[in-house]
């Protein structure tokens, strides 16, 4: 589809790394945009019940909830007044809109396999463009729909289309830059998207639905995944498929293609560096249902308050990705993810502590902070370790080539393992804390997950030796106890030859 030289090579990577970025950017828009209309939705659903009530119960418990939990809605009810007919009405619904509210993370969550699988045989951009697509489609959705089904389907597809955007965006990034240092930095600003998305969605819904309507944001929204479709189209090989589906292939080839999630599976420093990045997401997904739910009964916060007080955590993330990649390579990316770990940690244990909704802002910046570095160190380390153990198959004349699977295959499965984990993190975290919060009070329980995040620092110190000692003795390293990614260049004549 486009003829490239050597020459202009660097740039048209820069070029495919801002398509993922818009991409990642749009996906996490879409989610939060919804936040301020989606009250004049429940409205329609819900004749019954007085929009007073609506309005009370969205804003205390289900804005929270929009980033992904699938925990069973609960409604907030002052003490001092006895329910009422309407709040009990409000109550039997809750279960519905709590399905509206969490498909989009369990339809990720199941489509993330297969995308991994998928990128044996289509590559990444094609994936990434039909979740481009899927975003578009669910954009006029929720603009043209008004019935609680086509919000489901809406938030369904939507699911669909971050799996592959989220799965295929860093693989071919990965795929990309091949250089660690590089790809470490680029990486972590790929990343920072999904925190401008979150930051910008919220306002600009808010700001769009006052001037021109519930349905404004979505048709906005929709305009620019169409445009971001053409630039896919024109900075994209969506012809590389055929490529890879090929007959010629091998039994053999084939075979190993389709076995590539086992050893990724069985390698015990993959395991950890996804379990560092769930156990860290987990903080945040455990806060979204519960957090504002305590500030109310505890802090007595206003209505605006409850709608900010996670931008510090959208902030410290955003610099967390941008500005840490490069340091997580320099000092070592496990080092520093356990420096990261032990903020992430810390803040959990110092947000109950909190007398007053300023004095939250400090430790969910630290937050936000924490899970933003853990992602800059540990998602470029899944890549880097993946091309070293395809090395260690050409290195032991198993029959898979490094330079036809290592960006093709091994990326895509082990993003659809890390995909799975941050998935399993905003499905599981919400469940067992709303569980647990009843029982044993928010206090105890953020507490708890922040001890967990800092006892996880053990297995992280524990790879990290257990690597530097074993696997590559011998080896000349730049990095800080850890292997590299081959510097040779196959990466980058692969990315050339799929671009004539």
């Amino acid at each position: 589809m486009l003829s490239l030289d050597c020459s202009n090579l660097r740039q048209c990577r820069v070029v495919v790394a801002m398509v993922v970025y818009i991409s990642l950017f749009l996906d996490n828009m879409l989610l939060t945009v919804i936040v301020p209309i989606l009250p004049d939705y429940l409205v329609q659903f819900h004749d019954k019940v007085p929009a007073s009530i609506i309005y009370k119960n969205f804003s205390l418990h289900y804005v929270p909830k929009l980033i992904g939990a699938v925990s069973q809605a609960v409604v907030v009810v002052q003490p001092t007044n006895p329910p009422t007919a309407s709040s009990l009405t409000m109550e039997q619904e809750n279960g519905s809109i709590g399905i509206l509210l969490g498909v989009k993370a369990l339809v990720q969550l199941l489509a993330n396999p297969l995308v991994g699988n998928g990128t044996a045989r289509f590559g990444y951009c094609i994936p990434i463009t039909f979740g481009t697509f899927n975003l578009l489609l669910a954009s006029l959705i929720f603009g043209f729909g008004t019935s609680y089904t086509s919000l489901f389907v809406a938030r369904a597809i939507h699911g669909v289309g971050s799996a592959c955007i989220g799965v295929c965006g860093m693989s071919l990034v990965a795929q990309l830059y091949t250089e660690p240092e590089r790809r470490s930095k680029v990486m972590g600003t790929v990343l920072g998207a999904m925190a401008v998305g979150v930051l910008v969605g919220y306002p600009f819904g808010g700001i769009a639905y006052e001037m021109a309507g519930k349905a404004a944001p979505f048709h906005v929204l929709a305009v620019l995944c169409a445009g971001n479709l053409v630039l896919q189209y024109f900075q994209l090989d969506l012809g590389a498929f055929r490529a890879n589906a090929m007959p010629h292939e091998s039994s053999t080839t084939i075979e190993d293609k389709r076995a590539t999630w086992w050893p990724l599976l069985s390698n015990p420093l993959i395991l950890i560096v996804v379990g560092g990045i769930w156990i860290s997401t987990s903080a945040m997904a455990i806060l979204e249902p519960c957090l504002p739910i305590w500030m109310i009964s505890q802090l007595h916060p206003k209505k605006w308050q409850l709608g900010t007080v996670f931008i510090p955590d959208s902030i410290g993330y955003w610099l967390g990705t941008n500005f840490f990649g490069s340091v997580a390579y320099r000092y070592g990316q496990i080092r520093v993810s356990i420096v990261a770990l032990f903020l992430v940690g810390s803040s959990c244990i110092l947000i109950p502590s909190a007398n007053t909704v300023t004095g939250l802002l400090l430790p969910h910046l630290g937050l936000g902070l924490g899970i933003g570095v853990v992602d800059a160190a540990l998602v470029p380390l899944l890549a880097t370790l993946v091309d070293s153990q395809l090395s260690n198959y050409v290195d032991q004349g198993v029959g898979l080539s490094l330079e036809e699977s290592g960006g093709e295959y091994g990326y895509g499965a082990v993003y659809a393992i890390q995909q799975i984990a941050v998935s399993l993190a905003y499905s599981l975290a919400p469940i067992v804390g709303g569980e647990l919060v009843p029982v044993t009070g928010f206090a105890t329980v953020l507490r708890a997950l922040g001890v967990l995040n800092i006892l996880y620092i053990a297995p992280l110190l524990c790879s990290s030796i257990r690597c530097s000692v074993g696997s590559i003795v011998g080896s000349s390293m730049k990095q800080k106890d850890l292997p590299l990614a081959s510097s040779e260049p196959t990466s980058y004549r692969r990315f050339y030859n799929t671009l004539e």
